[in-house]
């Protein structure tokens, strides 16, 4: 069995994949993929699966980028699922504007929608089965191969970091949530993702600042007293430093809303901000009280998962085991107890482009 001090290797993870008769599309070929439009199209093989994926500490990597080191397996993949059910609750299950501009009322027109980073897929397989008409494309580090994936979305391994010039024009509706650990340039990408779409055409992007918020909603930063500060929050500032120090951009999400009144192109703007209880802390007989404390119940099965994928990020960061083993047992046992009151923070932006 791997163990986290030396487990660092290559090889499959255990992954969620459809049948190696399936083919993924990709635009990971390089000397492919500036040069033509459309990305080439290979079979899912073992081969394959074992060249996207390595084991480092106890989990399945991707093997493309040095930015992005959370995980790919399949134990991410069902975090992600159930986080995905959390957001919906949280935000609905999609902006307003989406529907209309997806909606099959252009004869001899078709719709496209793209989700960069799309991790297990949730999110680009709803638009697919909810807009039947949509063509639905998926891009990640990994080949996204769910077995129950409907015939009119795709799948694309591909390093967004290195542009979109392939996509230009091509999408009605252009998205990305919790992507920025592996984002080295984020505003460039916004202006990238702008690019891609048609005129009138719908970015959403959604972000967290890698931070832990106190009861007064002010952010827990490393220069308060440690002794002072949360557990969680502690642990969540160091995974804040490693992820700055591979190269990602952690405060993304706090200049989302800036950077898109930035871009010429964009137009009616608007900023969402939502504030998600760690825990079911809250104490009252009243609705709104048990509605708050389910969806912190859920954003703390998310955090306690986070806490397990954030392992081989901050152990791959030269972080001492000992020091990441007593940072996870304690947040994990103060969530548990649920008496420390302290939110996560998440931030919405949706924009249109303007017509020609």
């Amino acid at each position: 069995m791997d163990t986290d001090v030396c487990s660092v290797g290559s090889g499959p993870a255990s992954l969620r994949f459809a049948p190696s008769v399936a083919t993924s599309a990709t635009s990971h070929d390089w000397d492919m993929r500036s040069a033509s439009p459309a990305p080439s199209v290979y079979s899912m093989t073992s081969s394959l699966r074992a060249a996207s994926y390595r084991h480092e500490f106890g989990r399945g990597i991707n093997n493309y980028s040095e930015v992005y080191r959370l995980p790919a397996d399949d134990e991410e993949f069902e975090r992600l699922d159930q986080q995905h059910i959390m957001f919906m609750e949280v935000m609905g299950r999609y902006p307003p504007p989406l529907p209309e501009i997806l909606a099959d009322d252009t004869p001899g027109g078709n719709k496209t929608c793209v989700d960069l980073g799309c991790g297990s897929g949730s999110w680009i397989l709803d638009i697919a089965r909810d807009f039947p008409h949509c063509s639905a494309v998926a891009v990640d580090l990994v080949p996204m191969q769910d077995v129950n994936m409907p015939p009119n979305c795709r799948s694309e391994v591909d390093d967004i970091n290195l542009g979109l010039q392939h996509f230009y024009g091509q999408f009605n509706v252009a998205h990305a949530r919790l992507v920025s650990s592996g984002i080295r340039d984020y505003k460039g990408l916004i202006d990238e993702m702008t690019q891609t779409l048609r005129p009138r055409g719908l970015i959403i992007l959604s972000e967290f600042d890698f931070r832990v918020y106190d009861a007064n909603r002010q952010p827990i930063m490393p220069s308060r007293l440690e002794e002072e500060s949360p557990w969680l929050a502690r642990w969540m500032n160091m995974v804040n430093i490693a992820v700055e120090q591979r190269g990602g951009e952690p405060d993304a999400a706090n200049h989302l809303h800036r950077w898109m009144r930035d871009n010429g192109q964009l137009e009616e703007i608007v900023y969402n901000e939502y504030w998600i209880q760690t825990g079911p802390w809250k104490r009252g007989p009243d609705h709104a009280t048990a509605h708050d404390n389910w969806i912190g119940a859920m954003m703390r099965d998310d955090i306690l998962a986070f806490l397990k994928s954030g392992r081989p990020l901050l152990l791959g960061n030269d972080m001492d085991i000992m020091t990441v083993d007593e940072l996870e047992t304690n947040a994990e046992r103060e969530l548990l107890e649920a008496t420390v009151q302290t939110y996560i923070r998440v931030q919405r932006v949706y924009a249109r482009r303007k017509a020609y």
